[in-house]
């Protein structure tokens, strides 16, 4: 004995077909009926514009990934106070906050303009001939005129490479700070 196949269930529980289209037709309707103030407020409200898809997006699927609110490298350095000098006297970085143990000065984190950068001093477990900074280096955009940059770095009597014209088009200045780690500085020129 053949059996009828069942109706597909729609959303609400009742089985699709007849019974289903007059509420949906029900709906639509009762939007129209709102009126022209109706019609009039729904097209004045701006729509939200979806966020361009970034490249590989695609690839992902439907998966989030990260969703960073910021990024702070921390940097171990062989002395504290030589590496604050530079990024606080020399770059303008502002300390935010300090880290102390036991009386002495252990770390900074540094802000400019809500970007961050931590400065630990390293305690030698690893040996004193650990190498610093190699095949690592921070890039940056910066507002500020990069001479004026290079400028102030240098007046603090520490090195910058620039301000010079790129392959690419921009303009940078690289500073190398005392344990080998690189920023370089993408902005204006005057």
């Amino acid at each position: 004995m053949a059996t009828k196949p069942k109706k597909k269930q729609a959303r609400g529980g009742k089985a699709a077909g007849a019974a289903a289209k007059p509420k949906a037709a029900g709906r639509r309707a009762g939007t129209a009926k709102a009126g022209a103030k109706g019609r009039a407020s729904a097209k004045s409200k701006p729509k939200a514009k979806k966020a361009p898809a970034r490249a590989g997006a695609a690839a992902r699927g439907k998966s989030k990934g990260l969703d960073l609110r910021g990024l702070w490298p921390n940097f171990t350095v062989g002395d504290l106070e030589q590496s604050i000098r530079l990024y606080v006297d020399g770059l303008g970085f502002k300390v935010e906050e300090r880290w102390e143990h036991g009386g002495k000065l252990t770390g900074v984190t540094l802000d400019s303009g809500g970007f961050g950068l931590g400065l630990s001093q390293d305690d030698w477990a690893k040996g004193r001939d650990r190498v610093k900074g190699v095949g690592f280096r921070v890039y940056a955009e910066t507002g500020q005129e990069l001479d004026a940059l290079a400028e102030r770095v240098r007046a603090h009597g520490f090195e910058a490479e620039g301000p010079k014209k790129e392959t690419w088009g921009g303009t940078t200045v690289t500073v190398t700070d005392p344990d080998g780690f690189k920023l370089t500085f993408h902005g204006k020129m005057s």
